[in-house]
């Protein structure tokens, strides 16, 4: 009887700390879940490590069994690139350390936290870093993929507040990367995803983000072309502490919303204004609330910053079938508007959504070769997203995701952010990467030239002349 990976694996990784599971073992079908439940695949082990030396040691073990190899943080990636079939999925999850210093403004995170727990540590110092809207979302996907969030706009990307990082490369080396030591292997984390080998820990710039007025205003979708068309003459004006994005979405049918709207289709802005000051607030969405006929709810109020990052935990539980696409835009003239409203109206179930995410304030104070995230010049990365619990309508989400998407791609500026792609080919990526693609494929050649890290938005590596 031939030995299964999980079981070599007991065999030759006597130092491992962590767990070792494989399909055999107890604990599997635990294991190996992710996310998106539309993502069914069944890894030959997942090496749940318990530190840098046990992550070294699984990637050597794929290495040099001719394993495939995936990475998992949080697991929220949309295409169900944490896991893969008959590979290895190394599963960072136990790393939760957290420190703050509150003295220098920066904390050290490790890989296996999601962005809740970092930001209850950094809130109870008055403190924040970007970090998405979801508060499930691991910290490892989002940082390396950019980094958009409610405080990208006076902030930056999360990417844009990383001083450094620890890594495992692909023959198991344990480096540390910042703006002096491993420069390039740096520069290409910050929006080259995982391709270079495997973070183990972050250390992140804070800034002074405590108390934030945020919350939804809705209107009828059937108002949305008007809606749109006032919020994108609007919002790239507006201070940078202000941020709102536009979304079409379902108001949720529970609790604080109002019984009379719930279930409603609606289209909105999702606010947030960094500081705790409610008239000031008030004073800088109204030029956007005057000039459209009264929304069904206004709900902007003061809360602590994790308040609104953790606003969409209970709609978007763990276990629900997830279809994406993503562009980013430079204009949205009147034909692209009447396509929003178009789909917008169609959304085919309850937790179905589009988001437009503004990319400008700190995001554009710097240039398209400073990281590997080619798009500082992009003013909104927007987000095609069809969910549903239920498995019998997975190709219906998938469907109205996909012509959405066609649809209003002729209006995009041809790349899209990476960690809302799917599984959309490397021409893909190249876009989105643009002119800063051929330096990170000379670096990946540097770092990983087999290719190990290719379960990814994947770089692949130069050749050698």
């Amino acid at each position: 009887m031939s030995v299964t990976p999980a079981q070599a694996a007991r065999q030759e990784l006597k130092q491992f700390k962590g767990q070792l599971t494989g399909p055999d073992d107890s604990g599997y079908q635990e294991a190996r879940a992710v996310y998106n439940a539309m993502i069914d695949r069944r890894p030959a082990l997942v090496a749940r490590c318990t530190g840098a030396e046990d992550v070294a040691l699984a990637v050597g073990f794929a290495r040099d069994h001719d394993l495939p190899l995936a990475v998992r943080g949080g697991g929220h990636h949309g295409a169900g690139l944490g896991t893969c079939d008959d590979g290895v999925v190394v599963d960072l999850s136990p790393l939760k350390d957290i420190e703050i210093d509150p003295g220098t403004r920066t904390a050290r995170v490790g890989a296996g936290c999601v962005w809740g727990e970092v930001d209850r540590a950094t809130h109870a110092h008055g403190l924040a870093t970007p970090s998405g809207i979801i508060s499930t979302t691991g910290v490892g996907g989002l940082t390396l993929g950019g980094g958009l969030g409610h405080l990208s706009r006076r902030c930056g990307l999360t990417i844009d507040n990383l001083l450094e990082a620890d890594l495992v490369l692909a023959d198991g080396t344990q480096v540390r990367a910042n703006a002096d030591d491993n420069a390039d292997l740096f520069w290409a984390i910050r929006g080259g995803g995982g391709n270079f080998g495997v973070v183990t820990s972050f250390r992140f710039r804070l800034h002074e983000v405590s108390t934030v007025v945020a919350g939804p205003t809705f209107w009828p979708v059937e108002l949305a072309a008007e809606v749109l068309t006032a919020y994108r003459d609007f919002i790239p004006h507006a201070p940078r502490e202000l941020n709102g994005f536009f979304l079409f979405g379902a108001v949720p049918p529970a609790p604080p919303f109002p019984e009379e709207i719930q279930g409603r289709k609606a289209c909105g802005v999702v606010w947030c204004y960094t500081g705790d000051d409610a008239d000031t607030a008030a004073r800088l969405m109204a030029p956007l609330l005057t000039a459209l006929p009264e929304p069904m709810l206004h709900g902007p109020a003061p809360m602590p910053h994790p308040a609104i990052q953790s606003a969409f935990d209970g709609l978007y539980p763990p276990g629900d079938q997830w279809y994406w696409r993503a562009d980013f835009v430079n204009e949205i003239p009147g034909d692209a508007i009447d396509q929003h409203a178009k789909f917008g109206a169609e959304l085919p179930t309850l937790k179905s959504t589009f988001h437009l995410y503004p990319i400008d304030g700190a995001v554009h104070d710097h240039a398209p070769t400073d990281t590997a995230w080619s798009y500082r010049d992009a003013r909104w990365a927007s987000v095609y997203a069809g969910v549903d619990p239920d498995p019998a309508n997975a190709d219906l989400i998938r469907q109205w995701t996909v012509d959405y998407f066609d649809a209003l791609h002729p209006y995009s500026a041809g790349g899209a952010y990476v960690n809302m792609m799917m599984d959309e080919g490397q021409e893909r990526v190249r876009a989105s990467y643009r002119d800063n693609y051929a330096r990170l494929a000379r670096i990946k050649a540097d770092h990983d030239p087999g290719n190990l890290f290719r379960l990814n938005q994947n770089i692949q590596p130069a050749a050698r002349s």
